[in-house]
């Protein structure tokens, strides 16, 4: 949470030396404005001061004239102990005045209360937002640092329902679910979320399922028909696997992002479309414009927002998570007793690959719900055939001493990290100075 702002206007230089420390002193963040930009303040801003030592009148004027934000205070400091002034400048509007040194204790008491009411006002917000956004996401099962960055983009951008995105990730790790997520947390809601699959539509056909065609267009076109831009008309329409997409269509899809327009195939009229395109790949899109097979321009059109969704060999526990999850739900479809995951079930899940992500860890899963005694998951059918790792056959020792398997840890992370030991020092939640001198006590050059 972002923290409550006190916003300083001067008309005179008088107590500008006192303003940041007792912002600190407050726990709030300081910021100057001419007095011209009383509107320009931010959801954050605990109160307004009119700094006026010496400048009183100028600040009885100044008040006549302009108008400040409803609920935030304003308060005046100046110099003058006069009664009538101190009248004057809160019948103007004014929420108090204060005479400063004396005053100083009332209006730090003042700007106090304004920055804890502002900071409840914050907490209160953030908590809003972050069960808005629990509840949009919930269907995305993990607890993972990695996923949960990707959750707090794709939250950002829930309120801008004309942005396109481009999710990436590997096949199986949930692209489409989160596409509809986002759709779900928009104001497109009431309208339709369509999904299409690219890649599994003849060349032929995918023109016609993406724009329509009209009556005659070609040999079996019987009748007209509404494509899926169409069909999504206020929604949002998922194009995944967009990298296979054929050349001639990625220009016609360019076209479409571009004029907000369709045009049937076999007609004349272009129909106006109102339609949010989320696009997804399990490609890497950068090598498809090296190689040319992308088009550069629908590149950055379509990628205006990334996601990029982490493989679940990266998401630690959230396998897990993941896989209680499943069963608890498969428990239910086939009326039987959700088991426990067992510790030898749990280290089976820890030690494989997942090439298959979230989808090969559902299959997995119904697999052995199935196959198990009712009301126990065994490892054996989970994965049959998987090259699971013994204890001690990995890149982590064990059993062994602690100081060696921190050691082999930090190797094993560093080399996942491609070598950069920054990234591998936030992984291991440890500062690169102490990965510097693990991997130094292991021999690694520093």
């Amino acid at each position: 949470m972002d923290r409550p702002e006190i916003v300083v206007m001067r008309l005179s230089d008088s107590f500008s030396d006192v303003w940041g420390a007792l912002a600190d002193d407050l726990g709030a963040s300081l910021a100057h404005r001419e007095t011209a930009e009383v509107g320009a303040t931010s959801p954050g801003t605990a109160a307004l001061v009119l700094s006026a030592g010496g400048a009183e009148r100028e600040a009885l004027e100044w008040l006549e004239g302009h108008d400040w934000p409803v609920g935030v205070p304003l308060f005046v400091v100046g110099a003058d102990a006069g009664r009538r002034t101190a009248t004057q400048v809160v019948t103007r509007g004014a929420s108090d005045y204060f005479v400063w040194p004396e005053d100083l204790e009332l209006s730090t008491n003042a700007l106090a209360a304004a920055v804890e009411r502002r900071s409840e006002a914050l907490r209160r917000a953030a908590a809003a937002s972050d069960q808005a956004t629990a509840s949009v996401f919930a269907e995305i099962v993990g607890e993972s640092p990695e996923l949960k960055e990707v959750l707090s983009r794709a939250a950002r951008v829930l309120a801008h329902s004309e942005t396109t995105i481009l999710i990436t990730g590997e096949t199986g790790t949930g692209k489409e679910l989160l596409a509809a997520a986002i759709h779900n947390g928009s104001d497109r809601r009431g309208s339709p979320f369509v999904a299409v699959n690219c890649s599994a539509l003849p060349d032929n056909l995918i023109e016609s399922e993406l724009f329509g065609h009209e009556r005659g267009a070609f040999t079996d076109a019987h009748t007209s028909k509404p494509g899926l831009f169409e069909v999504a008309e206020g929604g949002t329409l998922f194009l995944d696997e967009i990298g296979t997409l054929p050349p001639a269509l990625q220009a016609k899809l360019l076209r479409v992002l571009q004029d907000k327009k369709v045009r049937r195939v076999g007609g004349t009229k272009a129909r106006v479309v109102d339609v949010r395109i989320i696009a997804a790949t399990n490609e890497d899109l950068r090598q498809a414009l090296k190689d040319g097979s992308f088009r550069q321009d629908l590149y950055f059109r379509l990628g205006v927002i990334t996601l990029s969704l982490p493989p679940l060999r990266e998401r630690g526990d959230d396998v897990v998570l993941i896989a209680e999850s499943i069963l608890q739900r498969l428990a239910t479809q086939h009326g039987l007793p959700a088991p426990h995951v067992r510790p030898e079930v749990r280290r089976a899940l820890l030690a494989y690959h997942w090439p298959g992500n979230v989808r090969e860890l559902k299959n997995a899963v119904e697999r052995a719900l199935l196959l198990s005694h009712v009301g126990e998951l065994d490892a054996k059918e989970l994965l049959p055939q998987a090259d699971l790792k013994s204890p001690g056959s990995g890149p982590i020792p064990f059993p062994a001493q602690l100081d060696e398997i921190t050691t082999a840890a930090a190797r094993a992370t560093l080399g996942l990290c491609n070598e950069n030991r920054s990234e591998a020092a936030r992984r291991l939640g440890i500062s690169r100075r102490r990965l510097r001198r693990l991997l130094e006590d292991e021999g690694v050059p520093a």
